[in-house]
């Protein structure tokens, strides 16, 4: 299983695992939740005190992964396979992402 914190602006939002290649799982920090000033993650992961479970990479962290020639040279530099999106957001989506939402590796 792997896992990232998800942050927005920041700010701690919740965690997303992998807990294998056909299962995702996210889910808000109870905190972030209570507050109704904090926005949601993207449109298609609404704020809610449930899991979300999905068998393929959530679609708005697949697309903040960079595609073509580009995914093939990081797969090359961090010797990652280009299928694996997990791996590559896990290096990739730490820094200098488009939009608010980062990630950071839990060990």
């Amino acid at each position: 299983m792997r896992k990232v914190a998800v942050y927005i602006k920041d700010e701690y939002a919740g965690e997303l695992m992998e807990e294998n290649r056909r299962h995702y799982v996210f889910r808000y920090d109870p905190v972030y939740f209570a507050n109704p000033n904090k926005p949601p993650v993207s449109l298609t992961l609404p704020k809610t005190q449930a899991e979300y479970h999905s068998t393929y990479l959530f679609p708005y962290f697949f697309n903040v992964l960079s595609e073509g020639e580009n995914r093939v040279l990081q797969s090359r530099a961090f010797q990652i396979d280009e299928n694996d999106h997990f791996g590559i957001m896990m290096e990739t989506a730490t820094h200098d992402v488009i939009g608010a939402v980062k990630v950071k590796v839990i060990e």
